[in-house]
C-alpha cells in the first residue's frame, strides 16, 4: 500500500512539474494570466524569409481553440496561402484563469495582447480577425479600438455573432440559468456545468457593441446558420446594419449555431474572404 501511495505521489509531483514548466512557457500574457495558442503557417513558407497574412480565430463561449470550427477554418486558410494563431480566452481550455472570471473587458485584453503579439511575427504582413458567437462581439470591439488608435485589422469575419449576450444579461436569462439582473448572484451555472460570476453578469449590460463596432470602416463577412437556435439572427443583421455597404451578410441554408451541418461552405467561403480581402493571389 505504501509504495501506492508513494507511486501516486511521484505520479503528482510530475504532473505538478509539467503544469510549472507549461506555465512558465507563456509568452502572451492576459488579464487572468497565460494565453495558450497555437500558429498554422501555409505549407512551405519560410517564416525567416517569406511573408504572409494572418488571420486571428476568436472561438466562443465555454469553447476553445481547439474546437472545430477553429481547426478547421486554421486548416482551410494555411491551404489557401494565410497564416493563423487560434487561442484560448482566459479560464478557458489550456489557458490561466477561471470562466467564472471572465468579462468581455478581458476577452477584449486577451485579444489586443494575442494581436501585439501577431503583429510581432518578423513574417506577417496583413491582419484579419474572426470571431464566432461571443468571439465575433470580441473581435468587433477589439477592432473598433484599434481602428480609433489608428491601428485598424485589414478584414472582419462574423460567425454568428453573439451580440444577444447583452439582451440576455439585461433580461436574466442566460441559456437555462435565470438571476436577477440588478442583483445577479456570485455567479450562476450554465447547464449545471459552467458558471458566469456577478461581474460578467453585470458588465455585459452595460456593454457599447454596436457603437465601439462602427469605428471600424474595412471589409466585413458575416456568416449566419438559417438552423442557428442560440444566436438569433437580428445579431448579425444588426451588425450589418453597423457597417453599412461595407459588410456583406450571408445566410448558410440548414448550418447550426456550432458549425457542424455545413462546415466546408462556412470554411470555403472564410478563406475565399480573406484571400479578397488580404490580397492573396
Amino acid at each position: 500500500m505504501k509504495t501506492l501511495y508513494g507511486w501516486l505521489f511521484a505520479l503528482f509531483l510530475t504532473f505538478a512539474s509539467l503544469l510549472t514548466i507549461e506555465a512558465k512557457d507563456f509568452d502572451v500574457i492576459g488579464p487572468q494570466g497565460g494565453i495558450s495558442y497555437k500558429v498554422s503557417l501555409p505549407e512551405g513558407l519560410n517564416p525567416e524569409t517569406d511573408k504572409c497574412p494572418m488571420v486571428i480565430l476568436m472561438h466562443g463561449i465555454f469553447s476553445s481553440k481547439d474546437y472545430n470550427p477553429m481547426p478547421a477554418l486554421a486548416k482551410g486558410l494555411a491551404k489557401a496561402g494565410i497564416a493563423s494563431i487560434r487561442f484560448d480566452f482566459g479560464g478557458h481550455g489550456k489557458s490561466e484563469g477561471e470562466k467564472q472570471f471572465m468579462t468581455i473587458e478581458k476577452e477584449i485584453a486577451d485579444a489586443m495582447a494575442i494581436y501585439e503579439y501577431a503583429k510581432s511575427l518578423p513574417y506577417v504582413s496583413e491582419i484579419g480577425f474572426l470571431g464566432h458567437s461571443q468571439g465575433g462581439v470580441v473581435a468587433s470591439m477589439t477592432a473598433g479600438r484599434l481602428a480609433m488608435a489608428g491601428l485598424a485589422p485589414d478584414a472582419l469575419v462574423f460567425l454568428a455573432p453573439g451580440s444577444v449576450i447583452k439582451e440576455a444579461c439585461q433580461g436574466g436569462k442566460f441559456f437555462n440559468a435565470r438571476f436577477d439582473p440588478k442583483d445577479p448572484p456570485e455567479f450562476i451555472r450554465c447547464w449545471g456545468l459552467y458558471k458566469l460570476g456577478r461581474e460578467y453578469l453585470l458588465s455585459t449590460q452595460e456593454l457599447d457593441i454596436y457603437g465601439t463596432a462602427s469605428a471600424y470602416e474595412g471589409d466585413v463577412l458575416i456568416l449566419h446558420g438559417t438552423r442557428d437556435g442560440i444566436v438569433p439572427l437580428w445579431c448579425s443583421e444588426r451588425y450589418k446594419e453597423t457597417y453599412g455597404d461595407n459588410a456583406t451578410l450571408k445566410l448558410i441554408d440548414g448550418e447550426n449555431h456550432t458549425i457542424t451541418r455545413r462546415r466546408s461552405q462556412v470554411v470555403s467561403e472564410v478563406v475565399e474572404f480573406f484571400r479578397k480581402s488580404l490580397g492573396v493571389i
